[in-house]
């Protein structure tokens, strides 16, 4: 296999148990990883979740309780809080359409497109419209552990989180957002985390991976 400066980050990376309290991501880091989340793909460019950097320490000890007590959310140096659209509007494609036309004029394609996209989306039901911007969310997650990963910043996705309470926390419910997915950033305890001597645990690529040739 040709050497791979990706792969080799994606080996050092790893989900932090243990992050060291007196250390802090500094901002030109945080905001490359920022940068890569916007640039995230998205189904038809929609990007249809917003993201919260929390540091504020009541409200994330507030999430923490919310989280079982994972402690990388406090001793993390950042708290990042995926929330989705809790549902796809007219108003909401709209502003999609008016940052395409800003950026690329005023094309006919463009708004037959969108508009196809409303007559499919807004008439369903929001759970499933729910459901379908959260995994454009975790397609940014994604991006973000790599890019963390790249600014060799450590992170740790949660799902074991109660999202109602996050929701409430952050005042998500207002805004028409719904939490999804928590990833806190920082850095790695060498001397308190159980996981980082361990050995990296993936199936074999003749297990994952079937070629149709």
């Amino acid at each position: 296999m040709t050497d791979s400066t990706l792969l080799a980050q994606l080996n050092w990376r790893y989900a932090t148990k243990k992050m060291d309290a007196t250390k802090t991501v500094p901002q030109e880091k945080l905001d490359v990883i920022i940068e890569a989340i916007r640039m995230s793909p998205t189904s038809s460019g929609t990007q249809p979740f917003e993201l919260f950097v929390v540091t504020n320490a009541e409200k994330l000890a507030a999430i923490q309780k919310a989280a079982s007590d994972q402690a990388q959310i406090t001793d993390g140096s950042h708290l990042l809080v995926f929330a989705a659209w809790d549902n796809y509007t007219s108003e909401r494609i709209d502003e999609v359409v008016d940052i395409n036309v800003e950026a690329r004029g005023d094309l006919p394609m463009l708004n037959a497109y969108y508009d196809n996209l409303k007559n499919s989306y807004v008439p369903r039901d929001a759970e499933v419209n729910y459901a379908h911007a959260a995994r454009q969310a975790y397609i940014a997650l994604g991006i973000a552990m790599v890019a963390a990963a790249e600014q060799e910043v450590d992170s740790t996705p949660m799902e074991g989180f109660d999202p109602s309470k996050v929701d409430e926390i952050l005042g998500l419910k207002e805004r028409g957002l719904r939490s999804v997915i928590l990833l806190p950033l920082g850095y790695r305890d060498p001397t308190g985390d159980w996981l980082l001597p361990m050995a990296k645990v993936r199936k074999s690529t003749d297990t994952l991976v079937t070629y149709v040739d």
